[in-house]
């Protein structure tokens, strides 16, 4: 595929406040410079709804991404650390995994992690993850957010999301919030 004609979807925003869990995601689709769609999902609740994942990335791809994470959830019955790990493994060891372009954001009410192909999983320090083209900007305001406000995680997280938006040209303000309590 030409660089000009990749696909690029989206941005991606998970905070852990006050025992509230809260991740974002925009809706655009961009193949090249066109915007595709507008209002993608790309946030699901799965595992008894006790477990939010959100992706970046080709689409097609990350929906395979997330067929194989729950059925992990479910192998490993809720428990994220490990289903995170089993996955990152096969990911990174299976030939076709491999060759996926996305990335997988999930969170339950402990943990926090970012799964890429290459078999890095990441749970970062703050409980602030962001993934895709606006990512870096929606962790820098959610950063912000969590020290300057008193906002909850929900608010934290679109106001992030709209702040990203206003950024990036790869994200938009159609804008999908799930929250955990």
């Amino acid at each position: 595929m030409d660089k000009d004609r990749t696909i690029r979807s989206t941005t991606i925003l998970g905070i852990r406040r006050d025992g509230m869990v809260a991740m974002g995601g925009d809706g655009q689709v961009s193949l090249g410079d066109t915007i595709m769609k507008q209002k993608a999902r790309k946030i699901r609740r799965i595992y008894g709804e006790k477990v939010l994942a959100g992706f970046a990335g080709a689409s097609a791809d990350a929906l395979t991404l997330f067929d194989k994470f729950e059925s992990r959830i479910e192998q490993y019955k809720g428990n994220l650390t490990r289903a995170v790990v089993e996955m990152a493994k096969e990911w990174r060891t299976d030939k076709i995994l491999r060759r996926l372009e996305a990335l997988l954001v999930v969170m339950d009410k402990e943990h926090s992690f970012v799964i890429s192909g290459g078999g890095e999983i990441i749970e970062p320090d703050d409980g602030i993850v962001s993934i895709g083209s606006g990512g870096g900007f929606a962790l820098a305001a959610a950063r912000a957010l969590m020290k300057g406000s008193d906002l909850d995680a929900r608010s934290i997280v679109e106001e992030a999301l709209g702040i990203a938006a206003g950024i990036c040209v790869y994200t938009n303000d159609h804008v999908t919030v799930e929250v955990l309590e």
